[in-house]
């Protein structure tokens, strides 16, 4: 393992146990801490309109109505699943330290960008629109973030390294909703300014220090095609779907959560905005729970036994918004539905560096070269993760789409959902867990030591 300038790292391979051990490991977690910092201000971008929407009403001179609310909170969420495969494979062009950079100091276009269009109320919705599609590029961070952590940790620790740096992102979405409730519980709700500001200082900062502290790695860099080669693995599609069930229910749901309680149950800026980060919170807690669940478990056996209690919460969202409907048993079904999704989200993703490893171990048995194999296993794991990433965003703005088309009633939006969950778990159980020969089997756990850090 060499240096040379431009803080790039050669001959990366965190599967020799001797350069782990002998200073692999500081280097990995040093990037690993700095990618979850510029994740986690990427998340809280990404998702500045599920907040800044609390504050536009008519006595502040917004009049904009509930769709127009929810479908400004879908564009950020569209365009943030858009770029995640763009995102992933310039991290393999101009490495993690260089992305990293840029990726965190373009925030600021969309930051400023809200912060014109808040102090202009009778601006029209295009600006809106404009200002939260841009703020789609912190959703973009997500995908090269993990698809540079993946290449720096080992196989046998990428569950908890994953799910630290995918929870500690997705953090950002209760953060800022907690900045929300702090403004608003203190300076009302005229004031969504005060919510941005919070956020240019620590986009510069996040910057900064990626750009001091961070590395490049060779191994990230990807070989031509490795998002096309994964475009044609069924595996790739298989747990895409699966993660639009959980990453799609965490993100639809946090950026949705605010607005469902306003328009469905009447609740002021500070009611809602006192209930909307718990949620985020807990999910994003749970994620790494997920991970090393997946390590300990099998990813597959975790993620149906999670899609299983997501129909079940989903269920209890049902009688809780049945006739008069009850706001304590809603925000708590809410709140559960928020750690499972956490959890699935953790061990979908577990299941992808673990199907391509596996197979490797198969075509070495075959007789291919072993570090060929285990090289190519690496690429395609990455593109995996942008491509699932990606497709898994989009079922956000599904889950936003379907709140502004149910109108006066949720139920429709919630029977779809329970449906989909239904689906995911019959997925689960006939890909991964039904007993056949196939060539990557999810279903063990991992050996003992993978549950260490």
């Amino acid at each position: 393992m060499s240096r040379r300038p431009s803080r790039w790292i050669e001959g990366w391979d965190p599967e020799d146990t001797q350069a782990w051990d002998n200073g692999g490991a500081r280097i990995a977690r040093r990037n690993l801490a700095l990618s979850v910092l510029s994740e986690h201000i990427g998340f809280s971008i990404w998702s500045l309109w599920s907040v800044l929407v609390l504050f536009l009403t008519p006595e502040n001179g917004f009049t904009f109505t509930a769709g127009e609310k929810f479908l400004l909170i879908a564009v950020p969420t569209l365009v943030g699943a858009a770029l995640r495969l763009p995102y992933s494979h310039a991290v393999t062009r101009f490495g993690g330290r260089n992305w990293t950079v840029f990726a965190s100091l373009v925030l600021l276009v969309p930051t400023t960008l809200a912060l014109y269009a808040v102090h202009h109320p009778g601006a029209p919705l295009w600006l809106f629109l404009l200002a939260g599609a841009t703020a789609g590029a912190g959703g973009g961070n997500f995908a090269s973030s993990m698809t540079n952590i993946t290449t720096f940790f080992p196989q046998r620790k990428q569950g908890w390294a994953l799910g630290l740096n995918a929870g500690g992102g997705n953090l950002g979405v209760a953060v800022v909703q907690l900045v929300g409730l702090v403004v608003i519980a203190t300076a009302g709700d005229t004031h969504p300014s005060h919510v941005i500001a919070v956020y240019l200082p620590l986009i510069a900062l996040a910057g900064v220090l990626a750009a001091w502290k961070m590395d490049n790695v060779d191994a990230v860099r990807g070989a031509p095609g490795a998002q096309r080669e994964a475009l044609t693995s069924p595996d790739t599609w298989w747990i895409a779907l699966l993660y639009i069930g959980t990453f799609g229910s965490f993100i639809g749901y946090g950026f949705a959560f605010g607005l469902v309680l306003q328009h469905q149950f009447g609740a002021t800026p500070l009611e809602a905005a006192t209930f909307t980060f718990l949620g985020p919170l807990l999910g994003s807690l749970a994620r790494p729970a997920g991970g090393r669940l997946a390590d300990r478990y099998g990813g597959a056996r975790v993620t149906l036994w999670t899609f299983l209690a997501m129909a079940a919460g989903t269920a209890a969202l049902l009688a809780a918004s049945a006739g008069g409907g009850s706001f304590a048993g809603f925000v708590a079904a809410f709140t559960v539905l928020f750690v499972l999704s956490g959890v699935g989200n953790g061990s979908t993703y577990k299941m992808i560096p673990t199907v391509f490893a596996l197979r490797a171990e198969r075509e070495v048995t075959d007789g291919q070269d072993a570090v060929r194999a285990l090289a190519r296993a690496r690429r395609l794991s990455g593109a995996v993760i942008a491509i699932a990433g990606a497709v898994g965003a989009l079922g956000g703005v599904a889950i936003n789409l379907a709140f502004r088309a149910a109108g006066g009633s949720l139920a429709p939006a919630l029977w779809s959902f329970l449906g989909y969950y239904a689906l995911c778990m019959v997925l689960t159980w006939a890909v991964y867990l039904r007993r056949r020969p196939r060539p990557a089997d999810v279903t063990a756990p991992a050996p003992r030591q993978a549950t260490r850090v």
